[in-house]
């Protein structure tokens, strides 16, 4: 791996792309893979196959993933979406022509789901790209031609219904399309948002009834994108609002509502309580406010949208830097008790990993309490994922899943954890090559894409 100076930080480390993509069965394994674990864990990341990129946003989509069935670690598969970049890797990435008019030049490197028997690779300015069973890529996705522009990197599927709920945002008008797939994977309804002008809507909320919009100032800047640069600042004049909008709804029904100034990339969940709409997010004071790389620390804190008095309460739940906030996908839209996120190392811990005390916090909404898995110097995980475990009768019966980096030995693991317990020890440790830090992955069930 490279640690030359005149490299970007975000390419150095384990932020250094591999370019290989290899196959490995009989995977060495440590600890128990519980037998009811029958899916693939999946993971995208931005991993530029020049070796290059300007910002660690702009890498190309590569997935990892390993397969789990009957106890065992059947394989593990790291591929590279493919894109249009593949073919032509010096194809211009930030452009006021094809990046923003062809909605295939996805990039496809942010978040990999599984939907209506597909598994999806996600970025957000573009069409998804769909994948098989074995990480091949079968081709970008319009939903049979009803999809016409971008699609969010953050669906979020409803459990009570099945529907995958989701948005787009542009740099060109329509700002904002909100998006509803059915359960079966049709595009079933696309409704036109009005917002106060193009901002970058990274994720969005739902609860039962309704999708909450995150109108925040990151906004673009059309002479940033002209020069080819990252075409997004802080916009000290663009108000931050939250948009309520029933999930049947239209641009006419959405209420909005004034909150402080601050950045949101991911809300850990959302839900309703009475006449107030609860949300827990990670935020940020502010991003890009000092230049491309200007990324302040997030931490946990919770807003509540008063729809009587229409006002919103904020409440700083934890000061401790942590991103990548997740909870049980049974609880998604609904009254949640535990959520789960990555401790932020510091630059220094992300810059050279030995450094870095690898900690996943586990956050108890009704008791405020918080407790941590300690990976121990040097190991560095990802976002962590919730599975269920079989019987399981507690919010958080299940298994914790990601990948963790070692920086002693150069490799990674994908390690299963206790989510109850939050034990130190995995369950059990699939050792695997090293995977560079990545973004968003998800577990899908052989019952949903096989």
């Amino acid at each position: 791996m490279s640690t030359t100076e005149d490299l970007p930080v975000h390419l150095r480390g384990n932020g250094a792309p591999v370019y290989e993509e290899q196959t490995l069965t009989n995977v060495r394994v440590t600890g128990h893979i519980p037998a009811e674990l029958n899916g693939r864990y999946l993971r995208n990341g931005a991993n530029p196959i020049t070796g290059m990129s300007d910002h660690p946003f702009l890498g190309d989509g590569m997935i990892h993933g390993v397969r789990l069935r009957d106890g065992n670690a059947e394989w593990y598969r790291n591929r590279y979406v493919q894109t249009p970049f593949m073919s032509d890797p010096d194809r211009v990435i930030i452009d006021m022509g094809a990046s923003l008019t062809d909605m295939t030049q996805s990039k496809a490197n942010t978040n990999v789901i599984g939907h209506a028997g597909m598994i999806l690779a996600l970025e957000e300015g573009h069409f998804p790209y769909a994948l098989n069973g074995n990480l091949d890529t079968l081709g970008p996705t319009s939903f049979d031609g009803v999809l016409t522009g971008p699609f969010t990197a953050h669906p979020k599927t409803c459990p009570a219904t099945g529907e995958l709920i989701a948005f787009g945002y542009s740099m060109l008008e329509p700002y904002l399309t909100y998006l509803r797939v059915s359960a079966d994977g049709k595009l079933v309804q696309k409704e036109n948002i009005t917002v106060g002008g193009p901002t970058m809507m990274h994720d969005f909320n739902i609860t039962r009834n309704h999708v909450i919009f995150m109108d925040l100032p990151a906004v673009f800047d059309i002479d940033l994108a002209i020069r080819g640069e990252m075409p997004i600042t802080w916009g000290h004049n663009y108000p931050a609002r939250l948009g309520v909008m029933p999930r049947n709804g239209n641009d006419s029904n959405v209420t909005w509502y004034d909150i402080n100034p601050c950045y949101v990339f991911h809300p850990m969940n959302a839900f309703e309580d009475g006449t107030k709409i609860v949300l827990d997010v990670a935020r940020l004071d502010h991003i890009w406010r000092d230049g491309p790389m200007d990324f302040p620390p997030p931490s946990l804190y919770r807003w509540t949208i008063d729809t009587v008095t229409g006002r919103v309460a904020e409440e700083q739940i934890d000061d401790t830097p942590a991103e990548f906030p997740r909870v049980a996908d049974s609880v998604i839209g609904q009254r949640h008790r535990y959520g789960y996120m990555a401790a932020v190392p510091s630059n220094d811990a992300f810059a050279n990993p030995s450094l870095c005390d690898g900690t996943i916090l586990k956050y108890d909404r009704l008791t405020g309490g918080r407790t941590s898995i300690e990976l121990g110097k040097g190991r560095m995980p990802g976002e962590s994922v919730f599975v269920p475990a079989a019987g399981g009768v507690n919010e958080d019966d299940g298994y914790l899943m990601t990948y963790v980096y070692n920086a002693a030995s150069d490799t990674s693991d994908m390690v299963i954890l206790d989510a109850a317990t939050m034990s130190n020890e995995p369950i059990a440790s699939v050792h695997l090559p090293r995977i560079p830090f990545g973004f968003h992955g998800n577990w899908v069930d052989a019952s949903v894409a096989d």
